[in-house]
């Protein structure tokens, strides 16, 4: 019967002769009713000619309360009217308006609501079984209830009561029901449906399974129909672990060992839970063995002790050297012998075992044995107070101590590595080294013997540094080695010189000039080699310029330039003689000198300075200045179309060159010696003619730079005419 109950028009006639319909005279205007509930009525309507809205009005009539009113377009020809009270008649009018609001048809009909659903609260009590109760329906007589499987299978159960609860038995564990529930009331109407879907509570589990899996509690269990999830519980003591899934397996971790666990399972539905099952005992592993002690008891020999463990039937320790090799022992007892060597580090862990498996993993422990001694190590001088040792790697050795002792001076050196560089020895000393192996663990191992090792001569200290000539240097020291030999070396641009000696000084020859050098000094012996002492430089004077050249620019003035000299920065050069001395500082390699004396021997001179100065005092072969220009220079007109030069001569003994330059050609007359004039015959006249008179050396053609003057030489007739002097050449040279 549960969902044969209809919301239709066939319960309408129990009340006002069904569903009364009231027709407006000659309209052809009606509603008609299409669904009802407990708060809204469903009605429906015909398009109207010439309506362009419609007015609906529902009212009260068997209670007070405000008239619902609702308007709609011309297209609307249907309609809800909800928020209605259950259980009550409402006179319901319908009017047809057109567009000026003057109602065009209009009618009525007369409707009750039904009574309002029970509201259900549903719960399972157990897992066959659902309860259901609810709050008293205004103007119910009475209340129908029925269940049936969500799946359809099996039958439906029915209840009618007058009560507000119920409950129903012998139904199937962990099952989704569909439940309906109305009320009617004193005319049998039936009210509006309530339906509410519940599942049963899940019967617990069955085949409940427990074993270990890597340390945890593994549960397993046969599903069980309804369940949703699943709660593990598992209790010792005070203790309770759980663990909820929805699948039918579960890990508990964190079991603790050495420990008895009761173990059940309970279902669970959004209904409630199944009961627990009965629980299981297990026995979980033994815990980690403690109060573990290392000791080496003999040499070679390890003793490994610890405590008992609760559920422990026996044990296993398992020691593993720093080398990979690993040895166990198995026994009932609560010790174990190893063999052991020196140098290893052994890690050492103890287990205990029962039914459930093996204890976890306790403390890992670590066992070193003393370092083995380092052998075969080797001292190498690096220097006159520093020596180097290197030795094979020892096992065990975290650390080594190198130790170098002469007298009542001990270095030390500590290294992690097979090596160890002893620095600030004293040189010239015999040394006894020893290496020893260090342990963290186990302290240091002092059994090694030492080796006996002699430092390399001590460094020599350069006292004094003279020089014996151009090239030749004296060099000395203080000898502080005993059987040393002294190699003495010059360092510089130009090269290496060498000199060896087995006292205090040596001599170093044939080092150019105008060369930077450093100077040092080692000393040898079978020991080795010392550190070079300290450098002191050495600077040779520098270099004479090789070729020097004086040029006459002026009566007066000289240039002279040279070849640049090695190793020189600044020149200084000096013409001297009895009239006086010409001098010139350069930085270049030429110079311009005044004032220099016609027809005078002079001693030229140079010096080179160094960028320290160092000086070199160059000498070259004498300079004699050119014999000075004549004076006085004229020119006369001879009878015979010739030309006389006249000039005042600087040196009575000096010849002379006159030469005239004309465009119409040119001129050359040199006079004897002692003469201060020449004649030049047959000379063309018309023209203009440059004048010079200088005197005649043996060393070189003409001077240039005597001074010339410009004659004009007219006609008369076919013969020379007047001689008019036109002052100096332009070009001339001053």
């Amino acid at each position: 019967m549960c969902g044969a109950k209809s919301k239709s028009l066939a319960f309408t006639g129990l009340l006002l002769n069904c569903l009364e319909m009231i027709f407006s005279a000659n309209t052809g205007f009606s509603v008609s009713l299409y669904d009802v509930t407990s708060q809204s009525i469903s009605l429906r309507w015909p398009k109207f000619s010439g309506a362009s809205s419609y007015r609906v009005t529902a009212t009260a009539v068997n209670t007070v309360g405000h008239s619902l009113l609702a308007h709609f377009s011309d297209v609307t020809l249907k309609a809800t009217l909800t928020s209605l009270i259950p259980n009550t008649v409402y006179a319901i009018q319908a009017e047809a308006i057109d567009k000026n609001g003057i109602i065009l048809a209009e009618t009525q009909i007369m409707q009750s609501t039904v009574l309002a659903a029970p509201i259900l609260s549903v719960s399972s009590l157990s897992c066959d079984s659902i309860a259901l109760s609810w709050k008293a329906v205004y103007m119910a007589a009475g209340f129908s209830v029925s269940l049936m499987r969500s799946d359809g299978l099996g039958r439906m159960l029915r209840e009618n009561t007058t009560n507000t609860s119920l409950i129903f038995t012998n139904l199937d564990p962990g099952t989704l029901y569909t439940i309906k529930a109305y009320a009617w009331n004193a005319n049998g109407m039936p009210g509006d449906d309530f339906t509410y879907n519940q599942r049963t509570s899940p019967n617990a589990p069955a085949d409940v399974k427990v074993a270990f899996n890597s340390g945890a509690l593994r549960v397993s269990w046969m599903p069980t129909e309804g369940a949703l999830t699943y709660t593990v519980t598992a209790s010792s003591g005070l203790l309770k672990l759980k663990c909820n899934t929805s699948s039918s397996s579960c890990m508990v971790p964190s079991l603790q060992c050495s420990s008895e666990y009761y173990v059940s399972v309970t279902a669970y539905n959004d209904a409630g839970s199944s009961k627990p099952t009965d629980a299981v005992s297990l026995k979980t592993i033994p815990c980690a063995p403690v109060n573990i002690s290392i000791e080496e008891d003999e040499l070679g020999h390890l003793l490994v002790s610890w405590s008992s463990v609760s559920f422990g039937h026996y044990y296993v320790v398992f020691v593993k050297s720093d080398d990979g090799l690993e040895v166990h022992c198995n026994t009932s007892y609560t010790q174990c012998h190893f063999q052991s060597d020196c140098g290893f580090t052994y890690f050492i862990s103890v287990f205990a075992y029962n039914k459930a498996g093996q204890s976890p993993l306790g403390d890992v422990f670590n066992y070193t044995t003393a370092p083995c001694c380092p052998s075969d190590f080797r001292a190498v001088f690096v220097s006159s107070d520093t020596v180097r040792v290197t030795w094979a790697p020892v096992r065990g050795a975290d650390l080594y101590e190198t130790r170098a002792a002469a007298w009542s001076t001990v270095v030390l050196c500590n290294d992690t590595a097979p090596a160890c560089t002893l620095s600030a020895l004293q040189c010239n000393t015999r040394y006894r080294i020893t290496v020893h192996s260090f342990s963290e663990a186990r302290g240091s191992n002092t059994s090694c013997a030492p080796k006996h090792v002699a430092t390399a001569p001590c460094s020599p200290e350069i006292k004094n540094v003279s020089k014996e000539g151009l090239s030749v240097i004296s060099v000395q020291w203080q000898s502080n080695n005993e059987d040393a030999t002294y190699v003495v070396t010059a360092r510089g641009e130009a090269g290496l010189w060498h000199c060896t000696s087995t006292g205090s000084s040596c001599t170093l020859t044939d080092l150019p000039c105008g060369s930077a050098f450093s100077v040092s000094a080692i000393a040898r012996s079978p020991a080795g080699q010392s550190l070079p002492s300290y450098s002191v430089p050495l600077e040779m004077a520098p270099c004479c310029p090789n070729d020097l050249i004086l040029t006459q620019v002026t009566q007066s003035v000289t240039n002279i330039s040279w070849s640049a000299g090695k190793g020189a920065q600044t020149y200084v050069t000096t013409l001297e003689s009895p009239k006086g001395q010409a001098k010139c500082r350069t930085l270049q390699n030429y110079c311009l000198l005044g004032c220099i004396t016609c027809g005078t021997n002079y001693t030229v001179s140079l010096k080179a300075i160094s960028e320290t100065g160092l000086t070199s005092s160059c000498t070259y072969q004498g300079y004699s200045s050119s014999a000075c220009c004549p004076s006085g220079v004229k020119l006369y007109r001879l009878s015979n179309n010739g030309i006389r030069v006249f000039w005042r001569a600087s040196d009575e003994t000096m010849n002379y060159s006159t030469d005239l330059h004309g465009s119409k050609g040119n001129f050359t007359c040199t006079p004897s010696a002692g003469r201060s004039h020449c004649d030049i015959t047959e000379i063309p006249c018309g023209d203009v003619y440059t004048v010079v008179v200088a005197p005649l050396t043996d060393k070189g053609p003409k001077l240039t730079f005597c001074p010339k003057k410009i004659y004009s030489v007219t006609c008369s007739g076919s013969s020379v005419g007047m001689v008019i002097y036109r002052g100096k050449s332009n070009a001339e040279h001053i």
